[in-house]
């Protein structure tokens, strides 16, 4: 397919898509909810570190053995800089994954060991269904040593970062799913 094409072409509304280096087309259906929980986080990243953070989302960051990833979320170094054209997974500082119906267990189980296999600092899993935050610290080859649970509604919730800084996730605005009603 031609970049032309691509350009022209109208993918279904809710998806995602993402290009891969071999020429194949990734499309995944996104949810409201992981929308809406996405723009809270990035509205958050601004608050807490201002608008020219480098926090990219749905953008691909180069790990080793062709292990990319493009997470919903990532907060990088503030002296970061490209290698071509992505950022490298030793500028990461905190990757959060939101989960989707779909994604729940690559969410909780394999991203929890690869990010912990790469040295990621800090994983948060979002998860709008069971309205709770995981934060992830302590990297280990296999995953991670301490896992704490913060339900939605309980504050602010300041998430010390290794560079100094400070990410403050407000835990009372985080979008929940908006129950199903019957149609009749």
């Amino acid at each position: 397919m031609s970049v032309d094409t691509i350009i022209h072409t109208q993918f279904p509304a809710g998806y995602v898509v993402f290009f891969g280096a071999d020429g194949k087309i990734i499309m995944t259906p996104q949810s409201e909810e992981h929308s809406s929980t996405i723009k809270s986080m990035q509205y958050d990243t601004i608050l807490s570190l201002g608008r020219h953070a480098k926090t990219p989302s749905d953008v691909y960051i180069d790990f080793p053995a062709d292990e990319n990833s493009a997470p919903d979320l990532a907060i990088l170094r503030e002296d970061a800089r490209k290698e071509g054209k992505r950022y490298s997974f030793e500028d990461v500082l905190l990757i959060s994954e939101v989960v989707s119906t779909s994604s729940a267990r690559k969410d909780y189980d394999d991203c929890t060991a690869k990010y912990g296999r790469y040295g990621i600092p800090i994983y948060l899993i979002v998860d709008p269904y069971a309205q709770e935050v995981v934060v992830h610290t302590q990297p280990t080859g296999s995953g991670y040593i301490a896992a704490h649970t913060h339900a939605y509604g309980t504050g602010k919730l300041p998430i010390p970062l290794a560079d100094g800084r400070t990410f403050t996730l407000d835990l009372d605005e985080l979008p929940r799913p908006e129950p199903e009603t019957d149609a009749h």
